[in-house]
């Protein structure tokens, strides 16, 4: 060979002197500078700087198109995407010098490996994300979504696959295998992603998506990838060894790394970050796992994936993990796998149109199957046609998931370039069009809407009652426990009491929700709700079996407390939350504390919690059940009518089977006061025909109506009542042009309590007295509200029927 001959990087041809030589290609990596003789050259020769030129080139693009695309609001990967294509052979490409110099094609594997690491950690903090413990919590409509997708679309895969791979030639069958295998997928990460981006992943929707999802992505994956086994052309001896392997890896995971995980938390103080040695040590067992995997001929994502399942989600080490490396991976490394795609993108390649026709067949074909698998049962589930569309377009977007998997089957020649170029940018075409239908159709005030019911009035009797009391002082704790003594736990139907303690976020620290519950080491931050915390947790352990309690810690700023107030609730599916009613009285009846926070906090939770609402005014400083079994509790409940006013009953009915509790219900009436709303009418007859019922086959509950004419004859009633009971239950709304409370209202200071609520807080009140003002869970979806009142008559005979059928079996 010549001296200053061009070879290729590789093994020289033939043989020399009997020995195997090979050529290596020497590239310097760092430039000199341009001040020295050798820096004269352009800085692009060099590896290091070039790869740092066309990171910067990635990004500068990115971010030009995402500020391009806001006013549409488009997902960050179609920027990702488009820069890639901008600077790929599709466009800036097809300039030789350009690709030549900034884009060489030995340069790829710079590129593919930053992004596939950055793809190992995105798919390790998706596993973090995920929760497995929702399939458990998981209601019928999240079952029934998930399995019904999932089997539409199995069934769909099986008989196209027997009719598409009979007609195509043998070339082409492990590509329609792999776009097919692409498109029956419903990644969590990319729906949790999606969700994350559009905000509403903690609302209603949101949960029940991330839910289907689960259950759907958890059928789906193994299948996948017993197909892959099942059609790859391999030793079944080697397809039996992945597949042992891969349970061992589970196994493992189970088995070693989960405790390694709890034994972290517990070695972390209540309120603080997980230290940095535990996340280095939580990083190399994900690297670890990806070489595991990769070696057994798994994907390689595929042990990372699981390692994050068994991390603990929520703090401390699942929400460190997060905020350390969500920033990184997801803002820079992650987003280089779209980018790359971008870059191998090539449109104008078309060899083969009447297989580019095939493929854009079985794309649409099975975009439009995903969509009917979800909207089919979310209309049998009873959910509105457009959440079921919301719903549908969720769990048929596409992202970052399908494009890596995409890639890999091109790097594996599974498909070429062509094919590759259609399926990527079908994947685009999808996500913006699920992005702007979901933007369209989905109401944003509606974050919390519930399709569950979440109230008292339609909780089973033999159903766990889960109530969340939050605190602000120790006195809100001690008031919260008397009320829930008050509500009767039993055997059959128990409280399940989830305890919050808000505290203001001080200094510079971050917000934290403390999870009391997990075993973790006691500090300072967490030692200021140790009393309050005691006090809940005294009670579970005085009650075992009817009283189950769960405490919490929020520590945040008060302009954000009702978003963890409402997120737990949601959770935990409680079915009324109790607030502490800003205002504090001393035992002389002296004011002695008036939050304008507090109240803030309240409001704003009444406009958006997911459920039921009680403010309760510890007025009158009740005695303590528990330290005194044999006091009587004198309970009222003034009914007007309304949502409010049934929910109040339905809580005063519950409290009623206590020995321990008299209860009272009050109806004002007038004669003229005329409800335009007949189904208001009838629900409210039938929640006091239930009571009569009752009272008449219990000693401790008594029903008595009173006439009054307007709003003067009320106020007296109410304070006449007030000298009676200890205890007096209203509700927050009612119609504003009642006659028995047109005045009031005109004169209330504080719309969060309703009329009578207000009164009853008066500063003025002359006899003081504990006051519960219960608000129904709001927006609930009401099939029968726009019936006329002719076409009720079936339903109520219906009505009546399933109540006598179930106050006979009570009785029984």
């Amino acid at each position: 060979m010549q001296v200053g001959q061009s070879i290729p990087h590789g093994e020289l041809p033939g043989e020399t002197d009997g020995q195997q030589h090979e050529c290596v290609l020497n590239e310097p990596i760092h430039y000199p500078g341009i001040w020295t003789p050798e820096g004269a050259h352009d800085f692009l020769h060099h590896a290091l700087p070039r790869l740092e030129f066309q990171l910067s080139a990635i990004f500068l693009i990115t971010q030009f198109f995402h500020l391009l695309f806001r006013p549409f609001k488009f997902q960050r990967i179609v920027s990702e995407f488009l820069a890639g294509v901008i600077l790929g052979p599709s466009c800036m490409g097809k300039i030789s010098k350009f690709s030549e110099i900034v884009f060489p094609a030995e340069d790829e594997i710079f590129l593919d490996i930053l992004s596939k690491v950055g793809y190992v950690f995105f798919m390790f903090l998706a596993g973090v994300h995920m929760d497995i413990s929702t399939i458990t919590r998981s209601g019928k409509k999240a079952w029934t979504i998930g399995l019904v997708s999932v089997a539409i679309t199995m069934i769909v895969v099986t008989g196209f696959n027997s009719v598409l791979y009979n007609i195509l030639h043998q070339y082409h069958v492990p590509a329609a295998k792999a776009i097919v295998g692409i498109q029956i997928l419903t990644p969590f990460a990319v729906v949790a992603s999606l969700l994350i981006d559009l905000k509403i992943v903690n609302s209603e929707i949101g949960r029940l998506a991330l839910a289907c999802t689960l259950i759907s992505d958890l059928i789906t994956s193994p299948f996948t990838a017993w197909m892959r086994f099942a059609y790859a052309d391999m030793d079944k001896s080697v397809s039996v060894k992945t597949t042992t392997t891969s349970i061992i890896i589970i196994l493992a995971a189970i088995l070693v790394l989960r405790p390694l995980f709890m034994w972290i938390i517990k070695q972390t103080p209540e309120g603080q970050a997980v230290r940095g040695f535990y996340i280095v040590l939580v990083s190399l067992s994900v690297l670890l796992s990806a070489v595991v995997s990769d070696s057994i001929g798994l994907q390689y994502h595929f042990g990372p994936f699981i390692v994050g399942l068994t991390v603990p989600s929520g703090p401390p080490l699942g929400s460190t993990l997060a905020e350390k490396l969500e920033t990184l991976i997801s803002g820079l490394f992650a987003p280089l796998i779209i980018s790359t795609c971008g870059l191998k993108f090539d449109i104008l390649k078309v060899y083969d149109a009447e297989f580019l026709q095939i493929v854009w067949i079985i794309i649409f074909v099975f975009s439009v199957v995903k969509f009917i698998s979800v909207i089919l049962p979310a209309l049998m589930c009873k959910l509105p046609i457009r959440d079921a569309t919301v719903l549908s377009a969720i769990m048929s977007s596409q992202g970052i998931v399908e494009l890596a998997l995409c890639q890999n089957y091109f790097m594996n020649q599974a498909i070429d370039r062509e094919t590759f170029a259609s399926v990527t940018s079908s994947v685009l075409l999808v996500d913006i069009v699920t992005s702007l239908t979901i933007r369209l159709l989905y109401d944003y005030s509606r974050k919390y809407t519930g399709y569950q019911k979440r109230d008292i009035q339609d909780l089973a009797s033999n159903s766990e009652f889960r109530i969340l009391l939050c605190t602000h002082r120790q006195d809100d704790a001690l008031a919260a426990i008397k009320l829930l003594h008050m509500s009767n736990p039993t055997r059959g139907s128990p409280i399940g009491v989830y305890a919050l303690h808000l505290e203001k976020l001080v200094g510079k620290a971050a917000p934290v929700l403390i999870n009391h519950e997990l075993g973790q080491k006691s500090s300072s931050l967490g030692f200021r709700s140790t009393k309050v915390i005691d006090i809940f947790r005294f009670q579970g352990d005085l009650h075992p079996g009817f009283i189950s309690v769960q405490c919490f810690t929020s520590v945040s700023l008060p302009q954000f407390m009702q978003e963890d107030i409402c997120s737990l609730a949601f959770d935990k599916v409680t079915s009324i939350l109790i607030l502490p009613f800003h205002r504090k009285w001393n035992h002389q009846g002296r004011l002695i504390h008036d939050s304008k926070v507090i109240r803030t906090i309240n409001c704003s939770v009444l406009d958006m919690a997911p459920c039921s609402v009680g403010i309760l005014i510890d007025r009158k400083k009740m005695s303590n059940p528990s330290r005194v079994p044999s006091v009587l509790h004198r309970v009222a409940v003034l009914f007007l009518g309304g949502n409010d006013d049934r929910e109040a009953l339905a809580y005063g009915l519950r409290m009623a089977k206590s020995p321990g509790v008299h209860l009272s219900v009050v109806r004002l009436i007038s004669r003229e006061d005329v409800v335009e709303d007949e189904w208001e009418k009838v629900l409210d007859a039938e929640s006091l025909r239930e009571f009569k019922l009752r009272s008449s086959q219990q000693d401790n509950v008594a029903f008595k109506e009173e006439m009054v004419n307007d709003e003067s004859d009320t106020a007296l009633l109410v304070h006449q009542v007030a000298e009676v009971f200890d205890l007096i239950m209203v509700g927050r709304r009612h119609r504003g042009d009642s006659p028995l409370l047109s005045g009031l209202i005109r004169w209330t200071e504080l719309p969060e309590l309703g009329p009578l609520g207000d009164m009853l807080a008066a500063a003025d009140f002359q006899k003081p007295v504990s006051v519960l003002v219960v608000q129904q869970q709001m927006n609930k979806i009401k099939a029968l509200a726009s019936l006329p009142a002719v076409e009720l008559v079936p339903f109520l005979n219906l009505y009546h029927k399933k109540k006598n059928e179930k106050l006979k079996g009570q009785k029984e």
